[in-house]
């Protein structure tokens, strides 16, 4: 049975942690937390559960994720946010898959809980992720703060488990617009190191295309007053995000 290391970077999360730690308790040999020098209970909660416990300043989810992946003893690591936690059938899926390691990585599905409701419309569910794989087969890469665990093989050798990360992803309404406003400012920086542009017509077509994707396409709606909430954001925080962009680029050309 192989050595398995659960990796989680942190940062203000007391509200999360100890439920995430408490879900991998049973299938992780080692649990390594990095964190962003939190200024909540967040270090006093990781040490009461014995966790390897680690500091260092936040300089983009992608670079954050590769360092705390080198803290590990184990190269086979399984990868969760503070905000996630795994349910029974995953775990139980994880326990088989250590006795016998022979795919370079897994995918699981990820349900969200949205102020309560577990959304399993508006594009977020299944969610697939790529979390359980061997190191050495991979890194994080992507687009901040969007990021995604990338095989070298290009996932050639890859299977699926059962079950579900539970991801418990905003308590309220005002954490989705706090959340909308971070990840905007993050996405803007990130499209203007890379150069990409945008353009006027994305300010306005783009945010009503993604309402019209989240809420009818892709059936929103069956999820009642969350799915209209979602939809509604997630249109907003796409025009926040180019309009943050042109302001960017405005404020280089200047």
């Amino acid at each position: 049975m192989i050595k398995l290391s659960v990796v989680i970077i942190t940062y203000n999360e007391e509200k999360n942690i100890e439920r995430c730690l408490l879900s991998v308790k049973e299938i992780a040999d080692e649990i390594v937390v990095l964190d962003s020098f939190s200024r909540d209970k967040t270090q006093y909660i990781c040490e009461k559960h014995g966790v390897k416990f680690y500091q260092h300043a936040f300089d983009g989810h992608i670079q954050q994720k590769n360092r705390a992946i080198t803290y590990a003893s184990n190269p086979h690591i399984l990868s969760l946010d503070a905000d996630e936690a795994l349910d029974p059938l995953l775990s139980k899926s994880i326990i088989e898959v250590k006795k016998d390691f022979k795919h370079n990585g897994y995918y699981m599905n990820r349900l969200t809980n949205y102020c309560g409701h577990w959304v399993k419309h508006c594009g977020w569910y299944p969610d697939t992720k790529l979390r359980l794989w061997d190191s050495r087969k991979g890194h994080w890469a992507g687009l901040n703060p969007h990021d995604k665990y990338e095989l070298f093989d290009g996932d050639k050798n890859t299977s699926h488990l059962k079950g579900d990360i539970l991801h418990y992803s905003y308590y309220s309404l005002e954490d989705h617009y706090k959340q909308v406003e971070y990840f905007t400012t993050i996405a803007s920086k990130a499209y203007l190191e890379k150069q990409k542009t945008a353009p006027f017509f994305k300010l306005v077509v783009n945010p009503v295309a993604k309402f019209i994707d989240h809420y009818l396409l892709k059936l929103g709606f069956l999820d009642g007053k969350s799915g209209y909430q979602i939809s509604k954001v997630s249109a907003y925080a796409t025009y926040l995000k180019y309009k943050k962009i042109r302001k960017l680029y405005a404020q280089k050309a200047s």
